[in-house]
């Protein structure tokens, strides 16, 4: 038989139990009894904020919706180019997490004096604030297909593309993270934002993740990028 996981913490949050636990070296993230990430890849999560890096201008502003396990702000934290990136995490006991136990996954990045963390919603933070950012990079949930939370489905459709687009600077980068491909989340970003390319990223099982851009701009059609 594996080793069994063991509990490091556990919370109980205004939308029900988080627990970390460690399972073999990694940790895990469970949401009232539903497995949602761990430290085991990364690849795509880390790909989801490069490739907005690879068009972001010198001093560019960047948010992070969702704090996760750290892969991604830990790539953001990585480039030079960023002046400032903003994180938005509904959840405090993860935020929390990420001064102890997760701190290394997210290369110690609350410490870098460019990151500035928001607990909240993302979606009423996006509705409240009048900021405007160069890249934007979603990995709130599992893809636009299946959410974490329901509330989250608002940033998925017209209205939230709509939401985003008026967040990025004219040129800025929407990315978004999905567990499988969703084409016709792909057509909405084209035709609300602008030009959108695919980058699948394979997985040990299953079909592969997916990265969705968005460039702000014209309109364009989906296309695919290896």
């Amino acid at each position: 038989m594996g080793e069994a996981a063991s509990v490091v913490e556990r919370a109980v949050t205004a939308r029900g139990e988080l627990v970390l636990r460690e399972h073999a070296g990694h940790f895990e993230i469970i949401s009232n009894g539903v497995f949602l990430m761990d430290t085991r890849a990364g690849a795509s999560e880390r790909l989801l904020v490069r490739a907005a890096l690879d068009l972001l201008r010198p001093g560019g502003r960047v948010l992070i919706g969702g704090l996760g396990v750290g892969f991604s702000l830990a790539e953001a934290v990585a480039s030079a180019l960023p002046a400032e990136i903003v994180v938005v995490e509904i959840e405090r006991t993860i935020i929390d997490w990420h001064r102890r136990s997760l701190a290394a996954y997210s290369a110690h990045a609350l410490d870098d004096p460019r990151v500035r963390v928001v607990n909240e919603d993302i979606v009423t933070w996006l509705r409240r604030t009048g900021e405007v950012f160069d890249a934007i990079c979603l990995d709130t949930d599992n893809g636009p297909d299946w959410t974490v939370f329901a509330q989250n489905a608002a940033l998925y459709d017209t209205d939230g593309i709509a939401l985003l687009r008026d967040r990025l600077a004219e040129g800025g980068t929407l990315a978004i993270w999905s567990a499988s491909a969703a084409p016709r989340y792909a057509d909405r970003l084209a035709a609300v934002i602008g030009p959108v390319t695919a980058h699948p990223v394979a997985v040990s099982r299953g079909e592969p993740d997916m990265v969705y851009l968005a460039r702000r701009g014209g309109p364009g059609r989906p296309g695919r990028a290896g």
